[in-house]
């Protein structure tokens, strides 16, 4: 939240002068009244118009600046002569920023923990009508999340055919690389009046939104998970004023994380860092939850806490390399130790671009080298190392304790060559019986998963069976009463045809 706040002020302060502080104060206590008064109603559907706006916003600065530069081809020839492009890099090297698989794979887990786990997403879901509209907002946006990239790195391609080596950054025209997109923005559209204060209300109504999200759902996990469960009694009118005292709480909090981020350089790989930093144990916690059955609630704590620890040790070390290293505008995958990776110094020279490799880091400086994009992958698979080694030396999780329908037995379908006795040591591997079409998701209901990719503990099945003797039983109880209020001379029918049977 603290990067989502800052992030915009850091823009008004390059295209106005305003004070870049005074900005972050007054966002801070703007959003602590919008998320007091607002509701998560409002605030997806003015997402929704914010989304629109945006995506216009960001085409009409690709649109006017890729004319001015030389339009679209010209564009592309001189990122290519600028060595801003490249092919497909299949370098497996971990400490490499930006792979095919540093993208491919450290991205999923980043996506996942962001989608997946993080809670003013899932409220979201949780909001949804049925279970298949919360799946098919996932489907819906997945394909949008690459287009807004994919038009982020246009727009900077634009900028770099416009500005090239002469860079308002080594002028002094703006302070840090985040500031440039408005300083383009306020280049590019100087004679189109309104369109540059469009786009910067845009980035702060995208702000407020996030934040409004994120301080409402702090305010009801804390209630909900933290305060009731040892105050039942407590009022609603009690609960209303507690809440929005709690917003008004995480409100400050967010003004001093604002300061952090400033510290942490570029704001979307502080953003990434952070997501991957918190977010990765979290996904760990959750699919150690999810997927092995044995897992219990002491190795689940020790290893959020071992993830928690492994995060913060890798963030802060790379924090403190970064602070005596600056950096001018890198060339593609070639860094000076900013913050969670390190790999080369580019030295800018006029037109030329020379750039001389460091050696490679060695011991903990490698693993302070990381980069920021594997973080949630690694943070996570901490996570359920150390649980699941925690979790067999306490004693694992018994069968019968399992709360049925709350375990995807996945090593009974990656472990398929085993024989079915191994399995079921493993994993239960009862089928799912087939769920109706559309399942209510509303008010936190968890629904079950799909018959062709899920499985219920064994524990279901004995439930199940457990089910279909008691109807049993019914229906023998209600053929007796029947029997019973049957003359004499049928009953007597009845019992000789049955043994005849």
């Amino acid at each position: 939240m603290g990067v989502v706040l800052y992030a915009p002020a850091l823009a008004l302060n390059a295209v106005t002068g305003f004070d870049l502080w005074g900005a972050v104060l007054a966002m801070g206590l703007v959003c602590t009244l919008y998320t007091a008064l607002g509701g998560l109603k409002a605030v997806i559907w003015t997402d929704v118009f914010q989304t629109v706006v945006m995506f216009a916003g960001q085409l009409a600065v690709i649109v006017v600046g890729a004319s001015q530069a030389g339009g679209i081809a010209e564009v592309w020839k001189k990122a290519i002569n600028g060595s801003r492009i490249a092919g497909l890099d299949l370098n497996p090297d971990p400490l490499e920023r930006h792979t095919f698989w540093t993208l491919g794979v450290g991205g999923v887990f980043l996506m996942l923990a962001l989608y997946g786990v993080n809670q003013a997403q899932v409220q979201r879901y949780l909001s949804s009508r049925t279970e298949k509209e919360a799946i098919m907002s996932c489907y819906v946006v997945f394909p949008c999340q690459q287009v807004v990239l994919c038009l982020g790195c246009l727009m900077g391609l634009v900028m770099f055919a416009r500005y090239g080596e002469d860079s308002p950054l080594e002028k002094g025209y703006v302070k840090t690389n985040d500031q440039m997109v408005l300083y383009f923005v306020m280049d590019v559209f100087r004679d189109l009046p309104g369109l540059p204060g469009l786009f910067v209300a845009c980035l702060f109504s995208g702000a407020l939104s996030t934040i409004s999200s994120a301080f409402n759902s702090l305010a009801t996990v804390t209630m909900e998970d933290l305060i009731k469960p040892y105050f039942p009694n407590m009022t609603e009118a009690k609960a209303t004023l507690l809440s929005k005292g709690l917003a008004l709480v995480y409100g400050l909090v967010c003004l001093a994380m604002a300061y952090l981020a400033s510290l942490m350089g570029s704001v979307l790989q502080a953003a990434f860092s952070i997501f991957g930093m918190v977010g990765g144990p979290l996904l760990g916690l959750f699919c150690l939850g999810m997927f092995f059955p044995w897992a219990n609630s002491i190795g689940a704590v020790v290893g959020l806490v071992a993830g928690l620890a492994m995060a913060f040790w890798i963030g802060i070390g790379s924090f403190v390399m970064r602070m005596s290293s600056t950096s001018l505008v890198p060339t593609l995958n070639a860094t000076v130790p900013p913050l969670f990776d390190n790999m080369t110094t580019t030295v800018m020279t006029g037109l030329a671009t020379a750039t001389t490799a460091k050696p490679r880091p060695t011991g903990v400086e490698a693993l302070y080298s990381l980069s920021y994009m594997w973080y949630s992958a690694h943070n996570s698979t901490t996570v359920v190392v150390v649980g699941l080694i925690v979790s067999l030396l306490t004693g694992p999780m018994k069968e019968k304790e399992l709360t049925p329908g709350t375990v995807f037995p996945v090593l009974g379908t990656l472990l398929f060559f085993l024989p079915e006795r191994y399995r079921e040591k493993l994993c239960c591997i009862t089928p799912l019986t087939q769920k109706p079409k559309e399942i209510s998701t509303q008010p936190y209901q968890m629904a079950k998963k799909d018959s062709s990719g899920a499985t219920y503990c064994k524990e279901d099945a004995v439930t199940k069976d457990k089910e279909t003797e008691s109807d049993k039983a019914q229906t023998d109880d209600d053929d007796l009463e029947t029997r019973m209020a049957l003359p004499y001379c049928q009953l007597s029918s009845h019992t000789v045809q049955e043994t005849a049977l």
